[in-house]
C-alpha cells in the first residue's frame, strides 16, 4: 500500500514516456517526504531493466527522464524497481483514469495525496 498517491493527467504521451514521468514524479515526492527506501512496482518492463542498468536507453525522449529517475534514486539508501502485469497494477491505472476524467472535468492537472 502506498504511502502518498500522485494523479496527474499528462495529456498525449507515449507509454513510456508516462511511466517514467511517474517514476520522476514519485521519487520526488518520496524525497520530499524524506524516504530513504522506495519499492516500486512498475508495468513496464523495458523501465526497470533500464533503471537496474541492464539495458539501454536508446529513446532520445527517454535519455532525460532515465538520468533525472537515476539521480533522484541515488538520494535513496536502497530501492528496488520490479515488474508486474498491468493487471496487477490497478491502483495505479485507477489513478490515472482519475486524472483524465477528472480533467475532463476541469478538475485540477495534478493531485497529490500526502500522509
Amino acid at each position: 500500500m502506498p504511502v502518498a498517491t500522485i494523479s496527474e493527467y499528462l495529456g498525449v504521451q507515449t507509454n513510456n514516456v508516462a511511466e517514467y514521468i511517474a517514476v520522476v514524479r514519485a521519487l520526488a515526492l518520496a524525497n520530499e517526504l524524506g524516504a530513504r527506501r522506495v519499492d516500486m512496482l512498475l508495468d513496464s518492463k523495458l523501465i526497470v531493466e533500464q533503471l537496474h542498468g541492464r539495458w539501454r536507453v536508446k529513446d532520445a525522449k527517454l535519455i532525460p527522464l532515465h538520468a533525472e529517475a537515476k539521480a533522484l534514486l541515488a538520494h535513496l539508501d536502497r530501492w528496488t524497481a520490479n515488474h508486474v502485469p498491468r493487471a496487477q497494477n490497478k491502483q495505479a491505472d485507477a489513478l490515472c483514469n482519475q486524472a483524465i476524467d477528472r480533467v475532463q472535468l476541469g478538475g485540477p492537472r495534478v493531485v497529490v495525496v500526502k500522509p
